[in-house]
């Protein structure tokens, strides 16, 4: 039986929907793995996945409770999380899987990354850049589709309204607010068309979140648009994915996967897709709706990208708004017909493939 140390957030962000998917892979393999589990944050919060399996949580609180008797800084330790804070390891020989947003690695990254004994990313863009930096110790290994997520068998009752989503934290590098404002000078108070926005941020202050959304409505009111506060289960999201025609989450300037805008085209949905970063990886003229991007820009924020920062420095891809509209009124035609190519993702890309992948580089 072969060990494993498992460092990696549980939680109903992301990155612990991803992890969670990883213990899922792994525990299909359990009679070959013998798993030490290193919650992040010492704590794990399972209440976004209400279709947990009972036996499966058990295995993973029991590896997570027994972890410092089982415990072997010998072990190959397989880490989730970002490049920041990745040089700590809690063994001598660490693999990391982590997500790249940017194009300018520092030297503090590259130093980090150059630390792990082998670097999986998320993007097949993001690992090509670190190579070019020097890192020899580096791979794309993409993600799965999440079976958590399916077709639901339900009348929204939207059957003449067109009904696009946009879901995802509010972030510039995500477009949310010039996005809002784009379908909103295009589509605003028309009852044909409706748009749902699951938007929260868990790092913004209440009042932050506020002002962002006033700033989105332009001082105006529009009856045709929707924010839903934070939803706390998988099935609720499930719920909403099923009942959007058109997904705006894929219009991001960068991004590691994008979870929301592959599992809605997995799910049988129409995404608009920025042509760029890890989208390049899944999306294509078949399965999604794509924006080529026109250049690149700047990525600071002042919150998640400060400049001078250690970490995420640099640029990510820019989106023209008129290209964005052209890809809104084409989904009009679309947003009502199965996309076949798009449910064909659900086979190509599973977390069975994704562990396998990862395990032929740590137990090679």
């Amino acid at each position: 039986m072969k060990k494993l140390n498992f460092e990696a957030p549980i939680n109903s962000l992301s990155l612990g929907n991803v992890s969670i998917n990883f213990l899922r892979a792994i525990y299909e393999k359990k009679e070959d793995i013998d798993l030490t589990m290193f919650p992040v944050g010492e704590r794990a919060e399972f209440t976004a996945y209400d279709k947990i399996d009972s036996n499966f949580k058990n295995w993973i609180t029991n590896s997570a409770f027994n972890r410092l008797k089982k415990y072997s800084s010998d072990s190959p330790t397989l880490k989730v999380w970002h490049i920041n804070g990745s040089e700590k390891q809690i063994g001598r020989n660490q693999y990391l899987y982590t997500f790249y947003e940017v194009d300018s690695p520092t030297e503090e990254e590259i130093n980090i990354v150059k630390a792990q004994k082998h670097v999986f990313f998320s993007c097949s863009e993001a690992a090509d850049i670190f190579k070019e930096k020097g890192c020899d110790n580096v791979s794309y290994v993409p993600l799965g589709f999440d079976k958590d997520f399916g077709n639901v068998d339900k009348d929204y009752g939207m059957e003449d309204t067109v009904h696009f989503g946009l879901i995802g934290k509010f972030e510039r590098r995500k477009n949310t607010q010039a996005l809002i404002q784009l379908w909103l000078n295009e589509f605003g108070n028309n009852s044909k068309y409706h748009l749902t926005c699951l938007v929260n941020n868990p790092f913004f202050k209440e009042e932050h979140y506020k002002k962002a959304i006033s700033t989105c409505l332009m001082g105006q009111d529009w009856n045709n648009i929707s924010f839903i506060p934070h939803l706390k289960t998988n099935s609720e999201v499930n719920d909403l994915m099923n009942s959007v025609d058109v997904n705006l989450s894929g219009l991001s300037n960068g991004e590691g996967w994008n979870l929301p805008a592959f599992n809605s085209a997995a799910l049988g949905k129409w995404p608009i897709v920025s042509n760029c970063s890890s989208h390049k990886d899944w999306a294509t003229k078949e399965n999604s709706i794509l924006v080529e991007p026109s250049g690149k820009q700047p990525c600071y924020d002042n919150l998640f990208f400060k400049e001078g920062d250690s970490f995420n420095q640099g640029q990510y891809y820019r989106l023209d708004g008129q290209d964005i509209i052209k890809a809104m009124k084409k989904s009009i035609d679309l947003a009502k017909t199965p996309n076949k190519e798009g449910r064909k993702l659900q086979k190509k890309f599973t977390y069975k493939k994704t562990i396998d992948k990862i395990f032929k580089t740590i137990f090679k």
